[in-house]
């Protein structure tokens, strides 16, 4: 079940965060140094029943030595049941081995790299992924999360979001016009579709990530400056402004520094947006600082891991 056996003098530290559309493990020694990483593929806990969990954690622990320590942080853990499946999962793979289970938002702000000390105390996660979600945290350990509803209830500023706009976007300019408008087909180029209608079937077996995926083709057509795209990611910017403000007005004082730290695929991949995003930030509140996370989310799990230990 585990993989190579480690050495005898050193402590090993397993951090695994997974996400929407993948998983990331990595096993670090106790100077930092990292010795092995492992990827997965869908890691939402809500999105996976307790042997698919299981099964999960089992194909990291066979390609990695037993850790001295984990800490496993998923998408969707938001309630003590939710975590509770996390431990007992991971019970069943690293028996005895201390475990901190949690989400994947508090293994991204985890991640945040402060040898220097000159980050703010206050920090707000914006996370752009699949899903999207805003959390902080404070001086005084208090934690904020706003957004984070799912797909159905909230993301807005998603990958999901941006493209379940555009297709709801085109579909309604053809209605509107009888003609599919540019950013329509180039949707259907990258589904392979020959008409509009079939939309209507490929929708109904699509999952999320696989919808989320087509928020490329938008960020594509706003870089041609298509006009429907534009408007789209617009709206993503400014719900993703919107949320990451009131996170950090409920951790700090209206001119407190404020760390806000970007992640998530939608974000960190589309240059442009992540820049426009900020400057829209800086406006909002002024004095900000506002950084990419340079490290990944499964970086913080190793440092949870530790902290624990």
């Amino acid at each position: 079940m585990t993989g190579k056996p480690k050495h005898p003098s050193r402590l090993f530290f397993l951090g695994f965060e997974g996400g929407g559309t993948h998983g990331v493990a990595l096993l670090a020694d106790d100077r930092g140094s990292l010795l092995g990483r492992v990827e997965t593929g869908p890691a939402n806990v809500r999105l996976l029943d307790d042997g698919q969990l299981a099964a999960l954690f089992r194909s990291v622990a066979a390609r990695l030595p037993q850790p001295d320590a984990l800490a496993i942080g998923l998408a969707g853990a938001r309630s003590k049941a939710d975590l509770k499946r996390i431990l007992a999962a991971a019970e069943k793979i690293w028996p005895g081995i201390p475990c901190h289970p949690t989400n994947d938002l508090e293994t991204a702000l985890a991640a945040v790299d402060d040898t220097e000390g000159k980050s703010p105390a206050v920090r707000v996660l914006v996370l752009s992924g699949t899903g999207s979600c805003c959390y902080g945290r404070n001086a005084a350990d208090k934690t904020v999360k706003v957004g984070g509803w799912g797909h159905l209830l909230g993301d807005q500023g998603s990958g999901y979001d941006i493209a379940l706009r555009a297709l709801r976007a085109v579909v309604a300019a053809y209605d509107r016009d009888n003609t599919l408008p540019g950013l329509g087909r180039r949707i259907l180029r990258r589904l392979r579709l020959n008409e509009p209608d079939k939309l209507i079937s490929w929708m109904q077996s699509a999952d999320k990530s696989l919808i989320a995926g087509l928020a490329t083709e938008v960020f594509a057509a706003w870089q041609k400056r298509d006009k429907i795209a534009a408007e789209i990611i617009s709206c993503a910017r400014e719900s993703l402004a919107q949320n990451a403000i009131i996170c950090a007005r409920q951790l700090a004082g209206p001119k407190s520094p404020v760390h806000f730290i970007f992640a998530g695929g939608t974000l960190l991949k589309q240059p442009r947006f992540m820049q426009q995003l900020g400057a829209q930030i800086r406006k909002l509140r002024p004095g900000s600082i506002v950084s990419p996370l340079e490290r990944e989310g499964a970086w913080g799990a190793v440092a949870l891991a530790k902290r624990d230990l």
